[in-house]
């Protein structure tokens, strides 16, 4: 099974989320893949210790000038504008280039003068970490633009077996969508402002165009309005779990010490979390 946790925005508690609940399910093996690549943050509380490291990228072309006939067919079929042909030149932006291979797949039959390399833009880390928990994610290097690909890399190395949680990146981009899509359950993790809500309007419709499951999991859950809960009733999405306003969770946010650690009594909330999505997730599939 697959629980994706993401958020409209950034500062939700999306990790906080991710990180309880996978420490709270019972049920082995638990793999945790930090799909925030920018910025992965779930091992200063789970504290893995990686025995794999490999590095990742995209596939990016390179020329042999000794069959190049400058024909531009290569320029012409990338979307992407990262080959440039022009008098008798030929120019690629591998910080352009998506690696989707239709330069190499035009140019094939007619000169075959294109291969693929690999460039590296990031570090995949993974190995064991709290409560046998198998922690992968992986750093982009610095400077690079296209988080996507590297998520999509990363999540081919999700197993069949077990549970798996994924903790996408905030907001609603394509690196979102990459991180969630094929998920069997997406939690929500917001807080009850009008910016919260705001952006969890804008997450609820791209999950609901990519029909997945959701429900919403509200952080600081005593401050702010109550303009959340009258939207997740008018929508019908459920919400799960309530986290108030705690500065001893702050405290321990700050020393990297996960909630359920610092305050056992919110383990049996993030027990009930899972086996409300579990539920549902079960029903889906009879």
């Amino acid at each position: 099974m697959r629980i994706a946790v993401a958020s409209g925005k950034g500062g939700t508690g999306k990790t906080t989320v991710a990180v309880n609940l996978a420490l709270s399910i019972e049920k082995k093996p638990i793999y945790y893949f930090d799909c925030d690549v920018e910025e992965p943050n779930a091992h200063i509380f789970l504290k893995p210790e990686f025995n794999n490291t490999e590095p990742l990228g995209i596939m990016v072309p390179r020329v042999d000038f000794t069959r190049c006939d400058y024909c531009g067919m290569c320029a012409d079929a990338c979307e992407y504008s990262a080959i440039l042909v022009a008098r008798k030149k030929l120019m690629i932006f591998d910080e352009l280039c998506h690696g989707c291979y239709a330069c190499q797949i035009v140019c094939k039959p007619h000169k075959d003068a294109i291969t693929m390399v690999l460039r590296e833009t990031a570090k995949l880390e993974e190995g064991p970490a709290k409560s046998d928990i198998h922690l992968v994610h992986a750093k982009l290097n610095l400077g690079e633009p296209m988080p996507t690909p590297v998520i999509a890399q990363l999540k081919k190395r999700i197993p069949g077996e077990g549970i798996t949680i994924i903790d996408s990146p905030p907001g609603n981009s394509d690196s979102m969508v990459e991180a969630v899509i094929d998920s069997d359950f997406v939690i929500l993790a917001t807080e009850p402002t009008p910016f919260g809500l705001h952006d969890l309007k804008i997450a609820v419709d791209t999950l609901r165009r990519m029909n997945l499951p959701m429900g919403i999991v509200v952080n600081r859950s005593d401050l702010g309005d109550r303009e959340l809960w009258k939207y997740s009733e008018d929508e019908n999405i459920p919400i799960l779990l309530e986290i108030p306003f705690d500065r001893k969770i702050a405290e321990a946010y700050s020393k990297g010490v996960p909630v359920v650690e610092a305050l056992p009594q919110y383990r049996e909330k993030f027990v009930q979390l899972f086996e409300s999505i579990e539920e549902f997730v079960n029903k889906g599939m009879e």
